[in-house]
């Protein structure tokens, strides 16, 4: 039987899209269907497959399917922005009750400055509604968010400034600062502040995202920050325990 989770998806430099899965028993049979684009050719790389002919510019997903009936639906996670590598899909993983988080609907992403004229065409195609920006406003002010002409989301300014920052650049600045134990531990220390401060700091801050997001129905939303880590991080692990989009595509 196939496993939802193991499903790995990447795109080469030649538009080729590899498919990896793996599956409970090792006869399973599995037919790879691209969806909504004719017809294309795939090349079995046990236990995988190659697909090629397929529009390049597009965003496109994948059905799998075994001898047993079992269907998983998958698409490439990193979606290949040149301006912001970061940028990627955070739905498709399967829940407890065994049901599928939405592909297509769930974005995360670095700061969106530096999007290129491609980035911007497939930043479209996406259909956003809605787009949470955690960046400082002095971030958002001198790094400007690009967006496609044709379709410009909602954008929702909700900086994080977190209280363990300064402290952290304080300890760092410190006689003995840059040596590399220091660093490391400063490091560490850092994170578990910046992580803490998040959850017991920024609730208003990450209750208004809910707000934005609920305030439209089956919004497709991206939230990003400057690198698309820590602060979008949390978020996204905040939207994957808590969110109500689940059930297949």
């Amino acid at each position: 039987m196939l496993i939802s989770d193991a499903v790995q998806i990447w795109r080469d430099p030649g538009g080729d899209y590899h498919i990896e899965w793996q599956s409970t028993e090792p006869d399973t049979e599995v037919t790879v269907e691209p969806l909504g684009d004719g017809v294309v050719t795939h090349r079995e790389e046990s236990p995988g497959a190659r697909v090629s002919g397929l529009p390049l510019g597009n965003r496109h997903f994948f059905r799998l399917r075994d001898q047993h009936g079992n269907e998983v639906l998958a698409s490439e996670r990193k979606l290949g922005m040149e301006g912001t590598p970061n940028f990627r899909d955070f739905g498709g993983y399967e829940t407890q009750d065994g049901r599928q988080v939405k592909w297509g609907y769930l974005f995360r992403s670095g700061q969106l400055s530096t999007l290129s004229d491609r980035d911007l065409e497939l930043l479209a195609s996406l259909e956003l509604d809605l787009v949470c920006d955690f960046r400082r406003e002095e971030e958002q002010a001198s790094d400007p968010s690009r967006f496609p002409q044709q379709r410009q989301p909602r954008v929702a300014s909700l900086p994080i400034i977190p209280g363990s920052n300064s402290r952290f650049f304080e300890e760092a600045e410190k006689p003995g600062g840059g040596q590399l134990e220091f660093e490391r531990q400063a490091m560490f220390d850092f994170m578990v502040e910046i992580n803490r401060d998040f959850a017991e700091g920024q609730r208003e801050t990450y209750k208004r995202m809910f707000r934005e997001i609920l305030e439209l129905e089956e919004a497709r939303f991206l939230v990003h920050c400057a690198a698309g880590k820590d602060r979008t991080g949390f978020a996204a692990a905040l939207v994957l325990q808590l969110w109500v989009f689940r059930g297949m595509w």
